[in-house]
């Protein structure tokens, strides 16, 4: 986004009475990958939409809230954010930032009215996922629903779906160097399958 378009947005977002903004936004690889081998639009787009596009929405609608001396942001990060991530490591990173930047952030406002937490899910049943719903995959409607009850909660970082805390739960008593072995086979398959589905569109295009 450039200067001219951050700007009119301010103004915009400035106008409004803005109660709760949740920065629900995220882009992936198109599979797992070696960090070599996405191009720089693939790195740019990403962090763009991962990063940029929380830190200055929240950066918009945060003088209101002062002002007003009530508010609640919300954002989106992703379990991904919780663990080494071989063949994900800038999707990883960007979400990590995320969990840090709210930590950060709550603990500069909590004091002024204002409620700033991160949501960690693990996979939901949307189309980023490519996923089907399930007991640890629920739908975005069932996830929306959990989640709204914790906006407010005195927690910052919290995961409201109770599946995905109990799967956190395990994970945090694995050892680390299990849990990255685990995720790097699981990413090297999924990664195996999208080249050869890359190598197939490419010989029926040829």
């Amino acid at each position: 986004m450039d200067e001219k378009a951050k700007s009119e947005l301010s103004v915009a977002i400035g106008k409004l009475d803005v109660g709760i903004l949740v920065n629900n936004v995220g882009v992936s690889y198109r599979y797992p990958m070696y960090f070599h081998e996405l191009s720089d639009k693939e790195v740019t787009d990403l962090i763009e939409m991962n990063v940029h596009s929380t830190v200055w929405m929240t950066r918009y609608v945060l003088q209101g809230m002062l002002e007003r001396r009530r508010g609640a942001i919300v954002n989106i990060s992703s379990g991904s954010a919780m663990y080494t991530l071989p063949l994900l490591a800038e999707y990883s990173g960007s979400k990590s930032f995320i969990e840090k930047f709210t930590l950060g952030l709550n603990a500069e406002y909590s004091s002024k009215g204002i409620a700033i937490q991160c949501q960690i899910p693990f996979y939901v049943s949307t189309k980023l996922a490519k996923m089907r719903a399930s007991l640890s995959v629920p739908t975005p409607n069932l996830y929306a629903r959990r989640a709204i009850r914790y906006i407010g909660h005195f927690d910052p970082i919290v995961s409201p779906y109770w599946v995905h805390g109990v799967m956190g739960w395990v994970l945090d008593h694995l050892p680390t160097s299990i849990v990255t072995g685990i995720i790097m086979k699981m990413h090297t398959d999924t990664r195996r399958r999208g080249l050869k589905k890359d190598a197939a569109s490419t010989n029926k295009v040829e």
